[in-house]
């Protein structure tokens, strides 16, 4: 999606981040791999229950599924993260407003998602091939596999969540936090555009029960701002 007009010599951003998890995110034990990117989608209120619809904004210029694997993580009493398991993810984005310009990726992520219905304990499974589709009236309208774990990533799991942990902001207790761990497959770059009642739904039979949400564009809103008096 990141394309570039400079010489095809020169890295864009996106691979350079790429390349940068190839070289460095996989640290030998005891050390500390590169910083992966990573992006804010919001707080509790965006989560969408499995089975329940996915909303996107009326403002949005795309609703496109995102299938991934999530970690799932509760801060204990000390400030310690506990990893409570793994789940199927769709973090959903708005992948025409994230084209438009790169820094506009922020923006783009901070729609719904959706995460389950079953928690898989213990560690993650190294390899992960599962199936992502859209249906459209009842009828598959697109799918195709997506892979996840770590035989399948730049990063390690250990090296994801320190970095992410690292941060005393994120090690409230009493916080439960969703960490969704990426995908390179979407319908968006296969020219799917989705309509209000499509269907997602994301599989993988090691993570048992299928995760399924509808799409629901939601009304406009008006942004009114007033004084405090």
């Amino acid at each position: 999606m990141h394309k570039t007009d400079k010489p095809a010599t020169e890295l864009t951003d996106s691979m350079k981040m790429f390349r940068m998890g190839l070289e460095g995110g996989k640290p030998a034990a005891g050390e500390t791999g590169v910083q992966p990117e990573w992006f804010y989608k919001g707080n509790g209120h965006i989560v969408a229950r499995p089975g329940h619809p996915i909303p996107s904004p009326a403002f949005a210029l795309d609703a496109g599924e995102e299938p991934e694997i999530a970690g799932i993580y509760l801060i204990d009493a000390n400030g310690k993260p506990r990893r409570l398991g793994f789940a199927l993810a769709n973090e959903f984005s708005d992948h025409v407003t994230e084209r438009v310009n790169y820094l506009f990726l922020a923006h783009s992520k901070l729609r719904a998602c959706s995460f389950g219905p079953e928690l898989r304990v213990g560690d993650l499974p190294r390899h992960i091939e599962g199936m992502s589709r859209i249906r459209r009236g009842g009828e598959v309208l697109w799918e195709k596999p997506f892979l996840s774990g770590e035989d399948n990533m730049s990063h390690t799991i250990a090296n994801l969540e320190y970095h992410h942990f690292k941060y005393d902001l994120f090690c409230q207790p009493g916080d439960v936090h969703v960490h969704c761990f990426g995908t390179a497959t979407l319908s968006f770059a296969d020219g799917i555009s989705t309509k209000p009642d499509d269907v997602f739904e994301i599989e993988e039979s090691q993570f048992g029960l299928p995760l399924r949400n509808p799409v629901r564009i939601e009304a406009d809103k008006p942004v009114l701002v007033s004084g405090l008096y």
